[in-house]
């Protein structure tokens, strides 16, 4: 009898199963990471606006009442201030000391309490005060593009936040030792050029980290901090009547924010994904869900809008504990937002916008400003009336929409205008103007509150700064405009704060309606988000 056949790999089967199990599928190893946009970890993981982004928002919001100390200071530096008789040769009946003979009159206060006082800035020399203005005003312009291009790509939100607040307390505390009237020009020009840059860095550091639906309000909240800072500013104004203590405690803020602010604050996590710094960014996100009593799983990346749209994972490496995650750095400026026509187009619209809201507000700002009353007083009072303004947009933004409150505020306030010159500027019909010029700066202060918002969603992160600059540059523009029409006096000015006011709802009309919808990152995942032609990044 032969004995069975028995197959070698049977033989060694019983010894290589004990060794040797079957090797099960490792799902770290295989699984792809559930890839999010910012706004979709923060409204499923962190929490939109919780304690993190509340103590982030109010300490970058401070910067706001910086900008306004440097841009409000002028008020009381320059200010003209009264004069009485000394002897005879002098009318005190006059309405300015011109005409009047030396040495019959003396300043109220001494002669160092303004630059107009120090420098003879009156009658021939008057137009040196609206030219400082004018100079301050087209440093910002230009800082402002400056420093929105380089918040977008080198230095970062809170990096170009820094080198302002530094330029600031610089040129600040320098123009306290201005020895002539043009060293004052120069550095009130470069002063311009950095305060230019603080709003906006400030606006998108505090915005962008918090979620869709509560960005809104928290974008319209930052204008009280300028408001607060208009009113601690007289204050501050009513304590140091000379003009050189003014600049230095005016500047010092500024300094402080540095050293007691800046180092509680973090960069922008968007501003760290588009770099390509996903590590940073991951960083940032967890740092808010564990501040605000929640949990980011793992297994979670934050991914541009172009790669949530996009399975493939070529271009992101990743890893779910600790392995490096990156992809390479977007970019953007001007050139990528012209060169798209739908940033094209947008941009357009809200420098046009910019420009005609910022003519009203500036302009009729003056109109108040010269009303004879006590200064300080008049400045707090000014401050605080635009709050209610802040208020009801706020409240309205996310129940009505960003586009019709563009529209219809600006409509208001151009209405109003346009009442304003039609009336006269004498007994009741006086009152009703100035009653005119409220309302019309009222609605106008609810547009200004609004627009920062509004552009911001309209360009993705690539590009923010750029457009929000150079929409900044524009408003600049109307503010350097805005006291050659108050110039002309009469009813003219109003006719041409309505014309502004009016232009400027019509222009809204065209821009795209932005509530509840994502903040994008790159050109390309906006163009593919709102359904258009893709374009590169």
């Amino acid at each position: 009898m032969s004995a069975p056949s028995t197959d070698v790999s049977d033989l060694f089967s019983g010894i290589r199963s004990p060794l040797l199990s079957a090797a099960k599928p490792d799902p770290d190893r295989n699984s792809k990471p559930d890839k999010l946009r910012i706004d979709d970890m923060l409204q499923k993981y962190c929490g939109e606006f919780g304690w993190w982004q509340l103590r982030h928002f109010v300490l970058t919001s401070l910067a706001w009442a910086l900008q306004a100390f440097h841009s409000m200071v002028i008020i009381f530096a320059d200010r003209n201030p009264g004069w009485r008789c000394l002897g005879s040769g002098c009318d005190e009946a006059a309405k300015s000391v011109c005409g009047l003979q030396p040495g019959s009159w003396e300043w109220v206060g001494g002669p160092d309490g303004s630059t107009v006082t120090e420098w003879g800035l009156v009658c021939g020399e008057k137009f040196k005060i609206g030219l400082v203005q004018a100079i301050f005003f087209a440093g910002c312009m230009i800082g402002a593009g400056t420093f929105g291009h380089l918040s977008d790509s080198r230095l970062g939100r809170k990096g170009s936040l820094t080198v302002v607040c530094i330029l600031n307390a610089i040129f600040g505390c320098l123009t306290a030792f201005s020895p002539n009237y043009f060293t004052y020009l120069l550095l009130r020009f470069l002063t311009g050029f950095s305060n230019g840059g603080v709003g906006l860095c400030a606006f998108v550091l505090a915005t962008e980290p918090v979620g869709p639906t509560k960005r809104g309000v928290a974008g319209m909240s930052t204008f009280y901090f300028f408001s607060i800072g208009i009113a601690i500013l007289s204050g501050i104004a009513y304590i140091f009547r000379s003009w050189r203590s003014l600049y230095i405690a005016s500047s010092v803020p500024s300094l402080l924010f540095l050293l007691v602010v800046i180092p509680f604050i973090s960069e922008s996590p968007r501003w760290y994904l588009v770099r390509g710094r996903i590590n940073e960014a991951m960083k940032i996100m967890r740092k808010i869900a564990n501040s605000n009593g929640l949990n980011l799983p793992d297994g979670i990346v934050l991914a541009l809008d172009e790669e949530t749209n996009n399975t493939s994972d070529d271009h992101l490496t990743h890893s779910f504990k600790g392995e490096s995650m990156k992809h390479e750095a977007i970019t953007g400026s001007l050139v990528d937002v012209v060169r798209s026509p739908t940033t094209r187009f947008r941009l357009f619209l809200t420098v046009g916008i910019n420009f005609t809201c910022s003519v009203v507000y500036y302009g009729i700002s003056l109109n108040v400003v010269n009303l004879d009353t006590n200064l300080y007083l008049n400045v707090l009072l000014n401050a605080i009336a635009e709050m209610p303004a802040f208020t009801i947009t706020a409240i309205l933004l996310d129940k009505v929409g960003r586009k019709p409150m563009a529209i219809g505020t600006q409509l208001f306030s151009g209405l109003f205008c346009f009442i304003g010159s039609f009336l006269g500027s004498s007994g009741i019909w006086k009152i009703l103007q100035m009653g005119c010029g409220i309302l019309g700066i009222f609605g106008m202060a609810g547009t200004y509150n609004l627009l920062f918002i509004y552009t911001a969603e309209l360009f993705p992160t690539v590009v923010r700064n750029a457009a929000l600059g150079c929409a900044t540059q524009a408003a600049q523009m109307g503010a350097i405009l805005a006291p050659f029409v108050v110039v002309l006096g009469g009813g003219f000015p109003f006719i041409v704060f309505g014309a502004c006011g009016v232009s400027g709802g019509l222009l809204a009309y065209y821009l795209p309606e932005t509530l509840n919808r994502p903040l994008y990152d790159t050109m390309g995942g906006m163009e593919y988000g709102e359904g258009g032609r893709k374009v590169d990044a």
